[in-house]
């Protein structure tokens, strides 16, 4: 596999859409050298700048066992995949680190960031390690569009983190 290098946010090219909706990716929380972290696949979410500042913005459910370490820790980061690792994601947002070690149920190997207490992971094409900026809880009241209610029959509207992007490594496809 290519390796990582160090991409400046103002030179990280990517097709913001797919690298969302087709590759996603791992949310992942906590502190790496204690062990104490999960991780969820996520599909939603942006990638931009707000208050000068590159930064991502990833979307969590209550009920989901991430938003405890999303509420506790200071930081997240965001891993990408080559496509080979698709099964390995979708296992990690079908089942809950509440009840196992879903990781160990996979190909795939946590690993220390560069920037940040939250593990990214070794085989990961794309990390962004971000540091939590601003959160807010989702309001049905401001849902201007009626198809949002539909994602959200159970009341359980996502919290919204914005994380300033304090690294990117990626391989050459990201430049």
């Amino acid at each position: 596999m290519e390796s990582l290098q160090n991409i400046p946010p103002v030179e990280f090219l990517t097709r913001i859409n797919h690298l969302f909706d087709k590759q996603w990716f791992l949310l992942t929380c906590g502190d790496f050298e204690t062990h104490h972290f999960n991780t969820m696949t996520i599909s939603w979410g942006s990638l931009g700048v707000m208050w000068n500042k590159p930064f991502a913005m990833v979307v969590v459910r209550p009920t989901r066992y991430t938003y405890g370490f999303m509420n506790q820790y200071d930081d997240f980061t965001l891993s990408a995949f080559p496509k080979q690792y698709h099964k390995d994601l979708s296992l990690l947002g079908s089942i809950s680190g509440r009840d196992s070690d879903k990781i160990a149920k996979t190909k795939l190997h946590p690993a220390a960031a560069e920037t940040v207490k939250s593990p990214s992971f070794a085989e990961a094409s794309l990390i962004m390690e971000c540091k939590k900026i601003y959160w807010d809880d989702m309001k049905p009241e401001h849902f201007l569009n009626p198809s949002i209610f539909k994602h959200y029959n159970n009341h359980d509207e996502h919290r919204i983190y914005f994380g300033e992007v304090m690294n990117i490594r990626g391989t050459s496809e990201f430049l």
